[in-house]
């Protein structure tokens, strides 16, 4: 079944204390290097039928009127590849 994802995060001028926290606190744990964390949300839906224009404005639309706080939120809606058959050696791995 298809899928398609939509990433919420807060627009870069709207303060993120929680993304400060994380950050404030990686140093502590031994995770140099990071100068900035901005913390998010991420939804994925699975879609019935195919993932055209139209499915991807549905899609789009849900995601300004209920996803989404436009005020204070932007979003990217795509359509996330079908993984590979079988267990993942990255299972952990960000992309």
């Amino acid at each position: 079944m298809p899928r398609v994802v939509v990433d919420v995060m807060l627009k870069p001028e709207i303060l993120d204390p929680q993304g400060q926290a994380v950050q404030r606190a990686l140093p502590r744990l031994g995770f140099e290097g990071i100068t900035d964390v901005r913390q998010g949300k991420r939804f994925e839906l699975e879609v019935e039928g195919p993932v055209d224009d139209a499915a991807l404005a549905r899609i789009r639309e849900m995601a300004e009127t209920f996803l989404a706080n436009t005020v204070i939120e932007d979003f990217t809606v795509r359509v996330a590849e079908q993984p590979a058959a079988g267990p993942s050696a990255d299972a952990g791995a960000v992309a």
